[in-house]
């Protein structure tokens, strides 16, 4: 049990710093609904204290057990004792703490409220079968798999194919000779990929083949030189299949634009600093099934 209480002082180190920066400001007060559990020099520590830690400690599969609580409690109780000796001698009151208070408080508020918009703007599944929608036509209906071979010159790849025509592995040739150090460990294998995730002369070389095919001539990209192998070809998942791994992708999507639309609404003057292009809420790039190795399409 001694690291299960490592690991839950560790994690307590780090979630507790934010739940004490909302509370240094203020004076605990108990209240009729509040079950007070410890109390450090007079000032109260609260159940729902250690009930909202093990939640979080919870998402990271930390046991919830009396021996953990106790860890957690034990550890409440050192950052009560550190918290009022850093008040008496100021560190509430110096700028840069009050900043990083505000911060913590910012993040808390705002992760509750983002929360809470996902709860209840629920990716739906018309909202699922769009998004479906939109990936295949950007994609295409089929996936290929396919291995490569990069190398620098033209010489090199026609000296490849000459070694392939006379009976070389391609796998293994892709593993010693390749410069792709994505699929080159694993014999220059690309996976499963829509022709749209690769740059155009490298998809077009492949389309072209069928399966178990060779291209006859080394394909030029930017990248340098590909000789190219498809090993198969299948439909694109079907909405079912990927519906689970779509629902992050859209419930982002909304709350961008549930962010932008606050932005557009919100009067913001910035004072000697250039306004940001970007929004505070990413979109996540993952395609729409899994993600994929890195493709010759993938800046070096």
């Amino acid at each position: 049990m001694r690291n299960v209480k490592a690991r839950i002082a560790l994690l307590a180190l780090g979630s507790l710093v934010l739940l004490n920066a909302c509370n240094a400001q203020e004076e605990k007060k108990a209240s009729s609904n509040e079950t007070v559990i410890a109390t450090v020099n007079g000032s109260p520590l609260y159940q729902s204290m250690i009930d909202n830690f093990m939640k979080q400690a919870a998402m990271q599969n930390a046991p919830d057990t009396p021996e953990v609580r106790k860890a957690v409690l034990e550890e409440l109780v050192g950052r009560e004792v550190a918290r009022q000796d850093a008040v008496k001698q100021g560190f509430n009151k110096r700028p840069e703490v009050k900043q990083q208070v505000e911060l913590a408080e910012m993040a808390i508020v705002v992760n509750a409220y983002l929360q809470d918009f996902s709860k209840t703007h629920p990716a739906t599944d018309d909202l699922l079968k769009a998004e479906y929608d939109k990936i295949k036509t950007q994609m295409g209906d089929k996936q290929y798999h396919a291995r490569h071979i990069l190398v620098k010159t033209e010489k090199e790849a026609m000296d490849i194919l000459a070694q392939l025509k006379k009976g070389a592995k391609f796998d293994k040739l892709a593993s010693s000779k390749s410069l792709d150090e994505g699929s080159k460990p694993k014999g220059g294998d690309l996976g499963f990929n829509p022709p749209a995730r690769f740059v155009k002369p490298f998809a077009d070389a492949m389309v072209a083949l069928k399966k178990g095919e060779t291209v006859k001539a080394p394909v030029q990209t930017q990248f340098g030189f590909h000789i190219i192998k498809l090993e198969e070809v299948k439909d694109m998942p079907a909405f079912d299949e990927v519906k689970a791994n779509l629902t992050p992708r859209v419930q982002q999507e909304q709350l961008r634009k549930h962010i932008e639309d606050l932005r557009a609404k919100a009067k913001i003057e910035y004072k000697g600093a250039q306004a940001p292009a970007a929004t505070t809420i990413p979109v996540p790039s993952t395609p729409a099934d899994k993600p994929t190795p890195p493709a010759p399409a993938d800046k070096k």
